[in-house]
């Protein structure tokens, strides 16, 4: 007979502290709670559901990337932000996004998901060497999110400006740059 957890809110929240307010229910039962028990709390007003199964403390203070941590929550922890998405939280582009862009591993190409509203599935590989963290969630290195926007054809002068800027700044380096330019030319041609 499995051991059973007696339900423990300073590890709900230790968990949902990392993640701007919010848990999943596989989280929450790790922390002891049951789906009843869940419940018991959204009635009480303690929790509010985001979307099946995914929750967020009520009074958690809000922050700026809290829509990303839903996104990322639902995608299992799989994925890691990236094109447009990366570009404007690096401050290297000055459009807003319509869409969450948000890569996740190739394998998911072939799942048959209901993706929420205003949310992009990419599909490929971010090497560990091309990622970093946006406050709890992987966002894109700047070199990477500006290879992808090169590569789905975001307007070449905001890439240009998101490259000069991301020199600039430090970001990347002149080689880094020298090459995103030679992909932008290439890719212009064809």
């Amino acid at each position: 007979m499995p051991e059973t957890t007696s339900p423990s809110w300073d590890a709900l929240y230790a968990t949902a502290e990392l993640q701007a307010g919010y848990f999943t229910t596989a989280q929450g039962a790790e922390a002891g709670y049951s789906p009843q028990l869940l419940y018991k709390h959204l009635k009480a007003g303690r929790i509010r559901r985001v979307r099946r199964g995914i929750y967020r403390l009520v009074h958690f203070p809000m922050s700026d990337e809290e829509h990303l941590v839903d996104c990322w929550l639902w995608v299992g922890q799989a994925g890691v932000f990236s094109h447009e998405t990366a570009l404007f939280y690096h401050d290297l582009s000055d459009i807003l996004p319509k869409h969450v862009h948000l890569t996740v591993p190739e394998t998911w190409r072939r799942r048959r998901l209901r993706v929420p509203e205003g949310l992009v599935l990419r599909y490929g590989h971010v090497p560990d060497a091309e990622r970093t963290w946006l406050g709890p969630v992987p966002i894109t290195k700047p070199a990477r999110a500006i290879r992808d926007v090169i590569d789905t054809h975001l307007s070449p002068e905001h890439i240009e400006r998101a490259i000069g800027d991301a020199r600039h700044r430090g970001l990347i380096s002149r080689d880094e740059a020298g090459q995103l330019e030679a992909r932008l030319r290439e890719s212009q041609r064809t």
